[in-house]
C-alpha cells in the first residue's frame, strides 16, 4: 500500500514536471513581445479604470496610445486631462494638442414643482429597472427618473441626488467627464459639453420630444419646440427636431439671448455673473427759498 502512494506521487510529479517543461516552450514559442512604452504609459495614467476614454481600463488605454503613435488624435483621458495628455505624449516623444474640456450636464429641469407625479413606483430601486417597466412617475416619459443609477455609476463622488428637486446634481469641481453617468443614464438626460469660457454654458434642459401641449401639461419648464430661440440665434448654434431644441456648443458664443427669448425657461444659463441693477439716481436736492423777514 505504501509503495503504490509512493509511486503515484511520483507519477505525478514527473507528469507535472513534464508539464511545466512544455508548457514553458509553448510559452517561449509563442508569446507575443509587448511595447515597453506601455507600461511607461500606464504609469502616467490616473489609474481610475473609469472606461471614460473608450477602451477598457488604463492598461488598455495605454496600449492603444502606444499603437496610435505618433498621431494622438484619438487618444484622450478624460480624468487626466490636459495635463495627463501632456505626460504621455511626453513618454511617447510625440506632440498632442489640447483639448476643451467638458463636464457632464443634466439636461432636465423637471422637478417636483415643475413636473407633478401621476402615480407611485414601489419596485427595486434602479433607473434602469423602472425604465424598462413603464415611462415614469409623471406625466412626461422623458425626464429624469430620479433613482440615482447615475450617482452610483460616478466614482469621483461628483453626482448627488437633490432631496427638493427630485434630480440628479453635478459638482463640476469633482466632475472628470468620464462619462460613467452619461452611460448609466437610461433616459439619456446626462450629456459631456464643453465647460465654455470662464466655465459658462447655455444648454436646453430638457429632452422632451412631445408636442408642445403635450409636453408643457406633463411639465412647466419643458421645451415646447417653438422655435423662437433658433429665431434669434445670430450664430445657427440652435437647431429645433422632434418637437425639442438643442445647442450646439460649438457654436454656440454665449450671447444669451435664447435665454430671456424661450417662453418656457427651458434654457439654462450657468455660472453667469449676476449683474447687479443700478441705484437709481437721487433727484437733486431743491434749493430753499428763505423767507423774507
Amino acid at each position: 500500500m505504501t509503495q503504490t502512494i509512493i509511486w503515484t506521487i511520483a507519477i505525478l510529479t514527473i507528469l507535472g514536471a513534464a508539464l511545466a517543461v512544455v508548457l514553458y516552450v509553448v510559452a517561449e514559442k509563442f508569446k507575443v513581445e509587448e511595447d515597453p512604452r506601455i507600461d511607461e504609459v500606464e504609469k502616467v495614467l490616473p489609474g481610475a479604470n473609469c472606461g471614460g476614454c473608450g477602451q477598457a481600463g488604463c492598461r488598455a488605454f495605454a496600449q492603444h496610445c502606444v499603437e496610435s503613435s505618433p498621431n494622438l488624435d484619438s487618444c484622450f483621458c478624460p480624468v487626466g486631462g490636459n495635463e495627463g495628455m501632456q505626460k504621455v505624449a511626453a513618454v511617447l516623444g510625440v506632440e498632442v494638442a489640447a483639448k476643451e474640456p467638458q463636464v457632464a450636464v443634466v439636461r432636465c429641469n423637471g422637478t417636483c414643482e415643475n413636473r407633478p407625479r401621476t402615480n407611485e413606483y414601489g419596485g427595486y430601486q434602479s433607473c434602469r429597472v423602472k425604465a424598462t417597466l413603464y415611462s415614469g412617475d409623471t406625466g412626461c416619459s422623458f425626464g429624469c427618473l430620479g433613482c440615482g443609477d447615475c450617482v452610483a455609476a460616478c466614482q469621483f463622488g461628483a453626482i448627488s441626488m437633490d432631496p427638493t428637486t427630485g434630480l440628479p446634481v453635478v459638482d463640476e469641481e469633482k466632475c472628470t467627464a468620464c462619462g460613467a453617468c452619461v452611460k448609466a443614464c437610461p433616459k439619456n438626460i446626462i450629456e459631456l459639453r464643453n465647460k465654455g469660457r470662464r466655465n459658462m454654458r447655455v444648454f436646453v434642459s430638457c429632452v422632451n420630444k412631445d408636442k408642445g401641449a403635450v409636453a408643457r401639461k406633463a411639465c412647466k419648464a419643458a421645451c415646447i419646440g417653438c422655435g423662437k430661440c433658433a429665431k434669434v440665434c445670430s450664430f445657427d448654434a440652435i437647431t429645433v427636431e422632434n418637437n425639442i431644441a438643442y445647442i450646439d456648443f460649438t457654436k454656440c458664443k454665449l450671447c444669451k439671448k435664447c435665454v430671456a427669448e424661450c417662453p418656457t425657461g427651458a434654457i439654462h444659463a450657468v455660472n453667469f455673473p449676476v449683474i447687479k441693477p443700478k441705484p437709481a439716481a437721487e433727484a437733486p436736492a431743491q434749493p430753499v427759498e428763505k423767507k423774507e423777514e
